[in-house]
């Protein structure tokens, strides 16, 4: 026999007896906020894209100068390999 809506007991399990005062589920949800940092992400969103156009990038950008230490320069040696 299928339960229907109105056979509920007192004690029956529903979803509104979990729920807290809404003051702390206000308290609840501000938490995650600031866990999860919306706030960050609406600065970012609010900012907008970055931008993409030509000017916007440099034209001459430096190579990082490379260093070879003594062990590798060994071993590449021990190879016959010219790291110069």
């Amino acid at each position: 026999m299928a339960a229907s809506p109105t056979s509920y007991s007192a004690g029956s399990h529903l979803t509104h007896d979990e729920l807290d005062a809404p003051s702390r589920l206000r308290e609840d949800g501000a938490a995650v906020g600031r866990e999860l940092r919306l706030d960050r992400i609406a600065r970012a969103v609010a900012a907008g894209p970055p931008s993409i156009t030509y000017d916007a990038f440099p034209r001459e950008v430096g190579k990082r100068p490379i260093e070879v230490s003594e062990a590798a320069a060994k071993i590449a040696n021990a190879l016959h390999l010219h790291l110069d």
